[in-house]
């Protein structure tokens, strides 16, 4: 698929309604691709609202049947049924996210139930071309500092690796660590770091014998480095 089809596709895979050989295409073209990840940044927050309405809202029921029809039918008609259904649910959760964030506007907070807490993570996205690493980091505020998750896909292996969080005051933290047992490895860790979001310049993922694979710049920072 061309690359403006797959830039259309941003908002359908931030509402999660991609079909699973989709989405796998749309995450490979999104590791080399700014835009789409700068749209995914900006739609998180709505798609965390759509999320949230979708859960709280019934599925719909058929009530009615055509009578005596063949198996075939019967799969097409259902089939029909769930994507009609799937549609007016999708467009009542944009509706009504587009009523709380009216809401929101006018000093309503936009909160995910029983949390207290903003439902949309930062997600940062990027990949080397010197070393082919490319991850996806997601990093949630909390109130000890920042809850990090990470996915990471890396050519180089057998290495250990490492995940260090660079602070705006330059100070390091070690968020995680993995081994990468062969090339090619797709690796998902997750860990914290004292610092809040706001205090850290950057993530970096890290060989340990020193050479940096990958820099993932927090947004407001806009010296981007290459492997050191």
């Amino acid at each position: 698929m061309r690359s403006l089809e797959r830039h259309r596709d941003a908002g359908a895979y931030a509402l999660g309604v991609l079909d699973a050989a989709e989405r796998f295409r749309f995450e490979d073209h999104l590791v080399e691709c700014a835009v789409c990840a700068a749209r995914l940044h900006e739609l998180g927050p709505a798609a965390g609202a759509l999320g949230v309405y979708a859960r709280a809202t019934p599925r719909c029921v058929e009530l009615f049947a055509r009578p005596a029809p063949t198996l075939v039918e019967r799969a097409v008609d259902r089939l029909g049924a769930l994507h009609r259904a799937a549609r007016r649910r999708l467009w009542g959760a944009a509706v009504a996210a587009v009523l709380l964030l009216g809401a929101a506007g006018q000093g309503a907070a936009l909160l995910a139930p029983g949390t207290g807490e903003d439902p949309a993570a930062l997600t940062l996205r990027g990949r080397d071309p010197a070393t082919g690493v490319a991850a996806t980091l997601t990093a949630d505020e909390r109130g000890w500092g920042t809850q990090v998750g990470l996915e990471v896909r890396d050519p180089g292996g057998p290495r250990v690796c490492e995940l260090v969080a660079v602070g705006r005051d330059g100070g390091e933290q070690t968020v995680a660590s993995w081994s990468v047992r062969g090339e090619r490895d797709r690796v998902t860790v997750e860990g914290g770091a004292a610092d809040r979001p706001g205090e850290i310049r950057r993530f970096e993922v890290r060989a340990t014998d020193g050479d940096r694979l990958l820099a993932l710049p927090v947004p407001g920072d806009r010296g981007v480095g290459g492997p050191g």
